[in-house]
């Protein structure tokens, strides 16, 4: 068995870190690594990973230097620019990763174009013409990477030339560990680190922010400990709530609270809020807590909702202290 630490500094995504090394173990031999899109829900680290991929492309024994480009595929609006801007001065005859964040929002023309480019074949090599131009794109020399939260919406010949690597959300104690590691300096109180993570949703990016905001707490007030009262008073002052609902999952849950079932139009005319924004923005983490349900006459809290409901409650009486 092949052992490798290409990602010391990643926590947790044990399987996608090992088919990574895999991956990278096979470019050190042969010098061509597949294809790669990265697949996971908002902030659990496509970007920080593929990155990390493209720096052990780097750490070879060529003495060229692979260069990495992050694109926002947002950015790029037609095959014109695509090959104008990053293409020809970038691409071509170079040594290089590209990786393509958001790739679900790539140009119908541009995804097209790059059906031909990664085309894969026997001589890892493929040319594409466009205008005046003539480019060869070489396997050996050129890394193509992607990265999405929302696979469904890729093309799937373009999925099909990738090796599709998936991330998982994280548990409690790889939040903890993220949180401990950002903020190296923080001596934390026994048991809190866990109690921290149960608010962070799964996201690693909400672990680091997290972090700097408890990190700049313990630097304001002077000393390095971290407790549970001081756990309490940032969230108090921040307004963090249990699960880590954001304010507006909030009212919805005190909403269905009040009746038996309400429409999406019904909350929607509550809340201000359009129906897809709150489909898409809200009421999928609700779902995931098992704090609401959808059913054909609408939507409802449930029972684990009304406890929640009730432990919120409490915990406002019990955060006065900190006022």
């Amino acid at each position: 068995m092949m052992k490798n630490d290409y990602f010391p500094n990643i926590v947790g995504q044990d399987i996608a870190k090992r088919a990574l090394g895999f991956h990278i173990d096979g470019y050190k031999a042969r010098n061509i690594i597949g294809h790669l899109m990265f697949v996971a829900p908002k902030g659990c680290g496509k970007t920080t990973m593929a990155k990390a991929v493209g720096k052990n492309l780097n750490e070879t024994e060529s003495p060229k230097t692979k260069k990495f480009y992050e694109i926002n595929c947002s950015t790029i609006k037609s095959v014109a620019q695509f090959f104008n801007q990053l293409v020809v001065p970038h691409i071509h005859n170079k040594e290089c990763t590209i990786l393509f964040d958001e790739a679900s929002e790539l140009p119908k023309d541009v995804t097209m174009a790059l059906l031909t480019i990664l085309n894969p074949n026997a001589e890892n090599r493929t040319t594409f013409s466009y205008e005046d131009y003539t480019v060869d794109f070489d396997f050996r020399m050129q890394s193509f990477m992607f990265a999405t939260t929302e696979a469904q919406n890729i093309f799937h010949a373009l999925m099909d030339r990738c090796e599709r690597v998936d991330l998982e959300e994280y548990t409690y104690d790889e939040l903890g560990e993220i949180v401990s590691r950002v903020s190296p300096d923080v001596k934390f109180a026994d048991g809190l680190l866990p109690d921290i993570a149960t608010v962070l949703r799964g996201n690693a990016r909400a672990a680091q922010k997290m972090a700097g905001k408890i990190q700049s707490l313990v630097e304001a007030r002077g000393g390095n400990k971290f407790d549970h009262e001081d756990w309490g008073n940032l969230r108090y002052q921040l307004g963090i709530l249990p699960l880590g609902l954001s304010r507006i999952e909030l009212q919805i849950l005190r909403i269905l609270s009040n009746s038996k079932e309400c429409s999406l139009t019904n909350l929607a005319a509550k809340t201000g809020l359009t129906p897809e924004c709150i489909r898409r923005d809200f009421e999928m983490y609700l779902q995931k807590q098992s704090l609401m349900e959808i059913t054909t006459a609408g939507r409802s809290i449930t029972p684990d909702g009304q406890d929640y409901l009730k432990q919120v409650n409490k915990d406002e009486e019990s955060a006065k202290k900190f006022a």
